[in-house]
C-alpha cells in the first residue's frame, strides 16, 4: 500500500499517553492534522497538555473520546484519515477473547473509513523478548525483529504473568491478518524498548514504569527493576519512538506485516542508571537513592542467573536503522531529560545534599 500523504490527517489512539503524546506533537510539528483520540476529552488532567499544543487552536488536533470497549467508537473519527497510529492500551491483558475482541471492532471502523491507508499499531519488546522459561533466551539470544517468545511452553498464561506479551502477540497478527483479507491498507508493527524521555504533561510520571521509576529514584528509594527479573534497562528515548511511528506512516515500500524494534541497542543495570542521575546533573545536588528489593526469595536466588542471561542478549535494531533511518539518543540524554522534566512538568521535589535546593 501507499505511504500516507504528507499533511494528511492522522488518528492517534491513545493520545493522552507518554507515547501518543508524542506522537501527537511530533506529527502537528511536520505539519499533519491530529485526530486525537482519547477515552474522555472532558477529563483535563489528561487532556489539558494537548489542548494547549498550537494545532488546538486552530483545529489542527481536534480531540476525541473514544473508550476501546466500545464496537463503533472509531468509526466516525477514521472517516477522512489516511493513516492511523494505535497506541491505546486495552483494560486488561488477562482475557484473550476481550484483546481480539477490541481490535477486531478498531479494524471494522478502519476497514469503514474507506480512507485509512496505513495503520501503525504499537506493541512491544515483550512480544520478543518476554519468555516464560528464561533459558529459552540462551538457546536463542538474538533479539531482532523476527524472534518471537517461544509459544508451545505450556505455562506460557497470562495467569503467569505473560498476557502483556500474548495480548500484544494477538494485536499484531490480528491487524496485519485484516489488512492482507482487506487489500486497501497494511498494518507495520512498533516494538518498542524501554521507553525513557521527557514527560509532556504530570500524568506521564506514573503512567509508564520507566519514567516513574526514575521519579521514584528521585525521591530516595527504587526497587531493584519493575519487570521483576533482574534485566538490564533494554532503552529508547520515548521522542526516537514517537519518530519511527511516524516514519512507518510515511515510509514507501514497506510491506504489511512487517515488524520493526524501536530501541537504541543501549543496556544499563538499575542501579546505574540511578547513578546516572548525580553524574548527568551535578549541579542539581541529587542525594541518591536507597535501593530495595521487594522481589520474592525464589528471585533472589536466581539473581546471578538472570544477569548473566540477559546480559548475554545481543540486541539488534540494524531493520529499523536500515528501513527508516533511524538513529537513536542515547540513554545519557534520555535521563537527563526526563529528570528535567520531572522536575518542572511533574513537579517531582527529589532528596539533595544539605545546601541544595531546587532553583525558584
Amino acid at each position: 500500500m501507499a505511504p500516507i500523504p504528507k499533511g494528511s490527517t492522522i488518528a492517534v489512539t491513545g493520545s493522552a499517553g507518554f507515547i501518543g503524546g508524542w506522537v501527537v506533537k511530533k506529527l502537528l510539528d511536520k505539519g499533519y492534522r491530529v485526530r486525537a483520540c482519547v477515552r474522555d476529552v472532558d477529563d483535563e488532567k489528561k487532556t489539558s497538555f494537548l489542548k494547549a499544543m498550537p494545532g488546538y487552536a486552530t483545529r489542527r488536533l481536534t480531540l476525541h473520546t473514544a473508550d476501546l470497549d466500545s464496537p463503533g467508537c472509531f468509526d466516525n473519527i477514521f472517516q477522512g484519515c489516511q493513516g492511523v497510529a494505535h497506541l491505546s492500551h486495552v483494560s486488561t491483558y488477562d482475557d484473550e477473547s476481550y484483546v481480539s475482541g477490541v481490535c477486531d471492532h478498531i479494524i471494522e471502523s478502519v476497514n469503514k473509513s474507506g480512507s485509512v491507508n496505513r495503520v501503525v499499531v504499537t506493541s512491544s519488546i515483550a512480544a520478543v523478548i518476554s519468555e516464560q522459561d528464561i533459558q529459552e533466551l540462551v538457546r536463542r539470544p538474538v533479539l531482532f525483529e523476527g524472534r518471537y517468545p517461544d509459544e508451545q511452553n505450556p505455562k506460557r498464561t497470562a495467569a503467569r504473568g505473560q498476557g502483556y506479551s500474548i495480548g500484544k502477540m494477538i494485536a499484531e497478527r490480528a491487524f496485519a491478518d485484516a489488512a492482507e483479507q482487506s487489500g486497501r491498507w497494511d498494518a507495520i508493527t512498533c516494538c518498542p524498548g524501554d521507553n525513557v524521555g521527557p514527560i509532556l504533561s504530570p500524568h506521564h510520571k506514573t503512567r509508564g514504569p520507566w519514567q516513574h521509576h526514575i521519579e521514584t529514584m528521585l525521591l530516595g528509594e527504587y526497587t531493584q527493576n519493575v519487570v521483576g527479573a533482574y534485566r538490564a534497562w533494554y532503552t529508547v528515548d520515548v521522542r526516537d519512538v514517537a519518530e519511527a511511528h511516524i516514519r512507518m506512516l510515511e515510509q514507501d515500500g514497506l510491506e504489511n506485516g512487517q515488524r520493526f524494534i524501536a530501541w537504541s541497542t543501549e543496556t544499563r543495570d538499575v542501579e546505574d542508571i540511578c547513578a546516572s542521575i548525580d553524574r548527568l546533573l551535578p549541579e542539581l545536588g541529587f542525594a541518591g537513592a536507597t535501593l530495595v528489593d521487594p522481589l520474592p526469595d525464589s528471585i533472589k536466588a536466581r539473581e546471578a542467573e538472570f544477569r548473566a542471561v540477559w546480559n548475554g542478549c545481543e540486541l539488534r535494531n540494524d531493520r529499523i536503522k536500515g528501513a527508516l533511518g533511524m538513529d537513536f539518543r542515547s540513554l545519557d540524554v534520555s535521563i537527563r531529560d526526563c529528570v528535567e522534566s520531572l522536575l518542572t512538568i511533574g513537579s517531582v521535589t527529589p532528596v539533595l545534599r544539605p545546601g541544595c535546593s531546587i532553583q525558584a
